[in-house]
């Protein structure tokens, strides 16, 4: 075969991109299509980007208050991302303890607004670590602060106002809690759209606090997308299965006043807060993956694909168990049966839950460290998170999971305007 030298190329490639010039012609006289001109391509991928840029902008813009009767990440709406932070306090003395929670609470309340990031002189460290660019937009943060028992011990005086059901977290029979991961003196729930803005949150409040309060333990989350098939659908959790669809209606302000917040026997203090408890859930996703589709969904009690109850069609059905009194359909093991048996006893059992998956890497055996971050909000822990907590010991789902750690902490009712802070009213009554 003889080579062929560059000219000789050049001409078949222009005879050759020529026949296509001529039947693209033919084509769109013959009525074909023709091809997009290039300009409307553009000019299409140019508007949709700006459209997608404003749907970004508006939601970044969104903005939750930070101060009220109650805090905010509560009953507020729950974004897709969120940090939770438990936090050690090496303050000395009690008057240099205040001075951080002061300034814990109202960075966090600027953090939530938003705003210029102010300049200072270029040879000082900038006012913000400007990871956000130069300004901080709202993006629907939310900053809850919470304290731990710990925190009301001998060493600033509080004993006397600690809330009645206050204690560090029991270890129940399933939990193996690793004490780097488990309590703390106080904890911070950041909620955003963004993960960056919950990373940024982050890293300035505990800049406002360095030296005074020092991490002990931290994890993120993140909420599945809205994946519908309608706008109330929940999102599914890492074993597939929708997360939260029995929570009580959190804007029914009757119910929230029976299960949420602090009720009578708190500190006059208390009152607007509540008991938030938090435990950090690995789900062994191996293993459940290897479980029959059956098996899986007689242990939650649910249809995974749609989340209706066993023998349901919609997420939202009621699963009569008055009309399954021998537990044929949904069984009395299963997990919605014994966390919520849904009879008048068991009414003021039930709590806001808030919850977040996670997903941090894998350990040493090579297996992935993923599950739930279970966020629960009660008026009174042994009447509600205990309670329920016991009736699923014996679950079969218990060989999937082990809770690794967590705590129990109380969180403050809101500030009361620009002057107030998180947990003042703790100091103000001693």
């Amino acid at each position: 075969m003889k080579p062929v030298s560059r000219r000789a190329f050049l001409s078949r490639s222009a005879l050759a991109l020529g026949s296509i010039g001529l039947g693209g012609l033919a084509a769109a006289e013959d009525g074909s299509s023709a091809p997009t001109p290039v300009a409307t391509v553009a000019q299409d991928d140019a508007a949709a980007a700006a459209q997608s840029y404003r749907a970004t902008q508006a939601e970044l813009a969104s903005l939750v208050p930070f101060g009220g009767v109650h805090q905010a990440g509560i009953l507020t709406d729950r974004p897709m991302q969120a940090t939770f932070a438990a936090l050690d306090s090496f303050a000395p003395d009690r008057a240099t303890l205040i001075d951080a929670l002061q300034a814990l609470s109202r960075r966090a309340s600027q953090l939530t607004v938003g705003g210029a990031v102010p300049v200072l002189e270029l040879d000082a460290p900038p006012s913000d670590s400007g990871i956000l660019g130069p300004v901080n937009l709202p993006d629907n943060l939310t900053v809850t602060i919470a304290f731990g028992a710990s925190l009301f011990d001998a060493r600033y005086g509080l004993a006397r106002q600690r809330p009645r059901e206050l204690t560090q977290m029991p270890v129940f029979p399933i939990d193996q809690l690793d004490p780097a991961q488990s309590h703390g003196d106080v904890l911070l729930q950041i909620c955003a759209n963004e993960r960056d803005t919950a990373v940024h949150t982050l890293r300035e409040l505990l800049r406002t606090v360095r030296g005074t309060l020092q991490l002990r333990w931290v994890i993120d989350g993140f909420r599945g997308a809205p994946r519908g098939p309608t706008p109330r659908s929940n999102a599914r959790n890492l074993f597939a299965f929708r997360d939260g669809t029995a929570n009580p209606p959190t804007g029914d302000a009757a119910l929230m006043s029976q299960l949420t917040w602090a009720g009578a026997g708190e500190p006059g203090w208390a009152a607007g807060g509540t008991y938030q408890i938090v435990r950090i859930i690995r789900m062994h996703v191996e293993f459940w993956d290897r479980v029959g589709l059956n098996e899986q969904q007689n242990m939650i009690g649910r249809v995974r694909s749609t989340g209706a109850p066993l023998g349901g069609t919609e997420e939202f059905e009621d699963p009569r168990y008055d009309l399954d009194p021998d537990g044929r359909r949904i069984p009395f093991t299963a997990h919605i049966r014994l966390a919520n048996p849904r009879t008048p006893t068991t009414a003021d059992e039930r709590f806001v839950r808030r919850g977040y998956n996670y997903t941090r890497g894998y350990d040493a055996a090579g297996q992935l460290d993923q599950g739930l971050v279970f966020v629960a909000f009660n008026q009174s822990p042994a009447r509600q998170f205990v309670t329920v907590q016991t009736r699923l010991l014996n679950e079969p789902m218990v060989d999937y999971i082990t809770p690794v750690g967590g705590g129990y902490f109380f969180a403050p009712p809101g500030a009361r305007g620009e002057t107030d802070w998180v947990g003042s009213g703790v100091f103000a009554a001693t």
